[in-house]
């Protein structure tokens, strides 16, 4: 479940240039693009600019180098060519990398043009909350100190959190032990020690945390129509606390 320095390394190599794909999404004007113009955007510069490859294409038969989920979608939204970005919308990328045999994973819900204050707020509470998770992880704490961190957040600020998608181990797999919820009770769940390395993705919903699943057997959506959003960072329990190894230049947690 730990990972070596040399392993913690490779790692680090992956989530920079997984950063670097985030940073080419922040330059982008996403009004008027399709997902899957997206989508084919973000494979050609993993590929052909950063010498890398899309994790997500293939896995579990799936046939894109991320998921575009898209207001009310909470995860796994499948790019089309049909689905046009407008000014309004919220989006989520989720993305996956691989180099040198290590997976780093991220994602981010974009603001497309003007959207409301209400979709401002859930967007920067949701981030808020993935770093409230964040700054729990230290050696010694908990899994469960993670989840209520996250969960005390939203529901100060009147969102729900999805209970049925959550944050994993990461490495030479995709998903690994451990399981990271985004709820939970301070002092419960498995002891965090030094090298493990895990992802922390909440999904916040502006109304009742309930989801289903589309006819396409991917498309999460909420069940009563309210707006969905998520943040996340791969992340490593290090000596004195945690290191991010996908944080994007400039960003601050």
């Amino acid at each position: 479940m730990t990972k070596q320095p040399r392993e913690l390394a490779l790692l680090a190599e992956s989530g920079r240039l997984l950063a670097s794909v985030f940073g080419l999404l922040d330059r982008t004007a996403l009004a008027g693009m399709s997902t899957l113009q997206v989508n084919e955007m973000v494979e050609r510069f993993i590929v052909h600019d950063l010498r890398a490859r899309p994790a997500s294409k293939g896995q579990y038969g799936y046939g894109f180098v991320l998921n575009s989920s898209v207001n009310d979608v909470v995860c796994h939204g499948v790019p089309s060519q049909s689905e046009v970005l407008r000014s309004g919308d919220i989006v989520n990328f989720d993305i996956t990398l691989e180099k040198n045999g290590y997976i780093a994973d991220s994602s981010k819900t974009y603001l497309v043009g003007e959207v409301s204050p209400a979709a401002r707020k859930l967007v920067q509470t949701t981030q808020e909350a993935m770093w409230k998770g964040i700054r729990a992880v230290r050696p010694g704490a908990r899994l469960g100190d993670i989840g209520f961190a996250i969960e005390r957040h939203a529901k100060r600020n009147g969102y729900s959190v999805v209970h049925e998608y959550c944050g994993h181990g990461i490495g030479r797999k995709m998903h690994e032990e451990p399981q990271v919820l985004h709820f939970g009770k301070p002092g419960t769940g498995i002891v965090l020690r030094e090298g493990m390395v895990f992802t922390i993705e909440p999904m916040l919903n502006s109304g009742r945390r309930s989801v289903r699943t589309e006819a396409d057997g991917w498309t999460v959506v909420t069940k009563d129509g309210s707006l969905s959003a998520q943040f996340e960072h791969t992340v490593a329990v290090t000596a004195s606390g945690v290191s991010i190894l996908t944080l994007r230049p400039g960003e601050l947690g």
